[in-house]
């Protein structure tokens, strides 16, 4: 697979680099009170994150003013496993360079995905990534062969928090895994295990001859 740069003509229709912020204290207090773990994990929200000045510059100019959360997923990965997208744009800033799998939402036919759809794009430490609303994603993935990586997600307040307890109306409804998330998980992974609706067809991607 082609791994390509978040700064590439190419990953306009998925996002985009936000420029002028400083993201140097925000990366250094991440490093030093969140850990790398073997797998990944996820935390929506992180305190020491959230009382830096950089939060507050988040929530008023790029949300606009909306409420949100500044959590962290770190670890070591090279596999897609599920796509997920939300209702808003999620922000990524890395504490090391990162990689991105995505898609987009306009690639789901009838309920599901072919992962041939999937893009790989780099993102370097320190750069605000917007992955947009409409661009289907999932756990970052290392850079380097063996490599770690702790990447900063800001989403709006409550997002990947419980799922509402709903009647689904359509087919997207059966999607809905956690509160503003919508998850497809291929045969696979561990959430197909754990009952995530498997809408991925086609291989895992895995890009760790590729990197």
């Amino acid at each position: 697979m082609i791994i390509h740069s978040v700064f590439d003509a190419a990953f306009a229709p998925y996002g985009k680099v936000l420029g002028g912020y400083d993201t140097a204290a925000l990366t250094d207090t991440l490093k030093s009170v969140t850990p790398v773990p073997d797998g990944v994990d996820y935390v929506p929200s992180q305190p020491e994150l959230e009382q830096l000045p950089i939060a507050g510059q988040f929530a008023s100019n790029a949300y606009g003013g909306m409420p949100i959360q500044l959590g962290w997923c770190n670890g070591h990965n090279t596999k897609l496993n599920c796509l997920e997208y939300h209702r808003d744009s999620e922000l990524n800033i890395g504490a090391q360079d990162f990689i991105l799998l995505v898609a987009k939402e306009d690639d789901i036919v009838d309920g599901r995905l072919d992962t041939a759809k999937v893009k790989a794009f780099r993102a370097p430490a320190g750069a605000v990534v917007e992955v947009y609303a409409t661009t289907l994603h999932y756990a970052p993935c290392s850079a380097a062969p063996g490599a770690g990586f702790q990447v900063v997600i800001v989403l709006p307040l409550g997002t990947n928090g419980p799922k509402p307890a709903i009647t689904p109306l359509n087919g997207e409804d059966e999607t809905l895994w956690a509160c503003n998330k919508w998850l497809l998980a291929h045969a696979d992974s561990s959430e197909a295990a754990q009952g995530a609706p498997v809408r991925l067809d086609g291989i895992n991607v895995d890009i760790a001859a590729d990197l």
